[in-house]
């Protein structure tokens, strides 16, 4: 009996050695499989689609942002009547405001006004125009809208949308910019700045300008339409730029959905601002007297 007892004892002796000698196998291998797991990357937290409302509050958080970082934003065209606004306007169609604004000094000391401009001679308005492109097909319309105000309105630009899109040339944009600014009628002027940003921060997805323009004016109020595109297209140009946006120097990074396409480094990014951002000379060789840059320089001075 002693002997059975003791062989009992043996084979539980050694059940328990092979036992433990199984989990000391196994215990690498639950590790192994538990760093698997930990290697593997984390699923991404998909984040809540943004609703209509929350869309709007933000872009109009936006907007006042950046009527504080730029409450000197205006037309960066040269003009002082709404004549010299809607000629300068018409010239800016693929070329820049500074390149418009170097031109018109000569343009309207030849033809001030619509009579003038009417009558050119066709190669002598040309030469003048020339430095902006396109010249040939800008100064017929030039010289069409020009008759069209001499013969139609009495010599006089029109304050109505309906009669300026009517003007060889002018299409809404032009039409926006000249009402907002020569007349105080608010509209949205879509431009190639102000589509861009529009599509970058998630306020519209259309390419259309028309089709922009009522998504964006049914955004904000109207009132606040015409300053609206000014800020826009400001920050278009000085800070978030279609290639390589100044992401590290944007005041709006934490509103944007498009942050990180540009540079993020502050100091990089600060090497990408440009015009009074970035120190140097705007589009405007007569700024307004609140503009805190430096005019550009007149067209033929080495410094343009």
């Amino acid at each position: 009996m002693a002997k059975a007892a003791k062989s009992a004892k043996t084979a539980k002796t050694a059940k328990t050695a092979k036992t433990a000698a199984s989990a000391e196998t196994a215990a690498p291998a639950k590790t192994a499989k538990r760093a698997a797991e930990a290697a593997k990357p984390a699923r991404p937290v998909k984040a809540k689609p943004e609703s209509h409302l929350g869309m709007v509050r933000r872009a109009r958080k936006i907007n006042r942002e950046l009527a504080e970082v730029y409450p000197y934003a205006h037309p960066e065209l040269d003009f002082r009547n709404s004549f010299e606004l809607l000629v300068a306007t018409v010239l800016s169609a693929q070329t820049t405001d500074l390149r418009v604004n170097q031109t018109t000094p000569a343009l309207f000391a030849k033809y001030p006004t619509p009579e003038d401009m009417a009558a050119a001679v066709p190669e002598e308005l040309e030469e003048i125009i020339r430095p902006t492109g396109f010249f040939r097909a800008k100064a017929k319309s030039l010289m069409g809208l020009s008759a069209a105000l001499r013969d139609r309105f009495d010599g006089q630009v029109p304050g109505r949308l309906e009669d300026l899109v009517s003007l060889p040339g002018v299409g809404r944009k032009t039409a926006n910019v000249v009402l907002g600014n020569a007349f105080g009628v608010p509209g949205i002027t879509v431009d190639t700045h102000f589509g861009r940003l529009v599509r970058r921060w998630k306020w519209t997805e259309q390419e259309d300008p028309e089709k922009v323009e009522a998504e964006i004016c049914a955004i904000f109020p109207k009132s606040e339409w015409t300053m609206l595109s000014h800020r826009v297209v400001f920050h278009g140009r000085r800070i978030c730029h279609s290639r390589k946006p100044a992401c590290g120097a944007c005041p709006i990074a934490p509103l944007c959905p498009a942050y990180g396409e540009g540079e993020t480094d502050p100091e990089k990014a600060k090497k990408l601002l440009k015009y009074e951002m970035g120190g140097y000379p705007g589009q405007r060789l007569a700024p307004p007297p609140d503009y805190p840059g430096r005019p550009a320089a007149p067209l033929g001075t080495g410094d343009e």
